[in-house]
């Protein structure tokens, strides 16, 4: 039979708040729970779920030892949620990767007026930024990376248990900040086949403009780059698919090793 008052002790109370504050986090900045419209009633009960899950296994592997202040109950709190908004924050370095290389050829196809809103960043963005985003997040829901994150979350109570000390090490930050660069070399390696040809092509319009005056390059060159960018897209999508893939893996063995 429970004792409803050693299982509703303040003790308990607070390990279970600092447990849901850790996934608040995670749901702050991880991919597709923080980058889709997702009710924040949802976001709330489905944190909620998953820490009670967690709960007892958390409260049997950690010696929680209740703060007897509220600034201590803060300090906790608010590094429970670093650590969780750390962990989605290096998932979704992957995702702003591949929205700025997409970017990147969507100005050199002449798609940069076509904006529109996009759900998963809350800004405006070219339709085929969205398309690319949209692939991405397909990717990643397919590989079963959402568990991943779950899993990193309930191995870093591990690793980085609730109480006062705060695990963010120089090392790890430094992790966070090698990782992050990487959002340069993704977003040129996702842009570069198409963005170069299109370069070539821009240099090949502009050789038949000096030897054709006569001929209005301007309005030819516009629906020349965006067939030929839409057209590139398709060939290279599914390249591009697999070295999403390869990435979302890569992005998940780090972030494991990391926490």
């Amino acid at each position: 039979m429970f004792n409803l008052d050693i299982l509703f002790s303040p003790a308990n109370i607070i390990l279970f708040m600092a447990i849901f504050t850790r996934l608040s986090g995670l749901f702050a900045s991880a991919p597709v729970f923080s980058t889709f419209p997702i009710p924040t009633q949802v976001k709330i009960w489905l944190a909620a779920s998953i820490a009670f899950i967690l709960f007892p296994i958390v409260q049997y592997n950690t010696a929680f030892v209740a703060p007897n202040s509220v600034p201590a109950l803060t300090l906790i709190l608010f590094k429970e949620f670093v650590i969780g908004f750390a962990i989605g924050f290096c998932a979704n370095i992957l995702f702003a990767g591949i929205e700025l290389g997409v970017n990147t050829f969507a100005v050199q196809m002449g798609l940069s007026a076509d904006q529109a809103l996009n759900p998963t960043s809350g800004g405006n963005s070219p339709v085929i930024t969205q398309a690319y985003t949209f692939l991405a997040t397909m990717i990643f829901l397919i590989l079963g990376a959402h568990q991943w994150l779950f899993s990193a979350i309930y191995n870093s109570f591990k690793t980085m248990p609730v109480g006062y000390t705060f695990p963010l090490s120089p090392e790890l930050v430094g992790h966070i900040a090698a990782l992050s660069g990487q959002v340069f070399s993704i977003a040129l390696t996702i842009a570069l086949p198409i963005f170069g040809i299109l370069f070539i092509t821009d240099v090949l319009l502009g050789f038949t403009s000096k030897m054709m005056p006569q001929m209005n390059i301007f309005m030819v060159s516009i629906p020349l780059k965006i067939y030929l960018g839409l057209l590139l897209s398709l060939i290279f999508m599914r390249p591009m698919a697999e070295y999403i893939a390869v990435l979302v893996e890569r992005f998940l063995v780090q972030i494991a090793g990391m926490f």
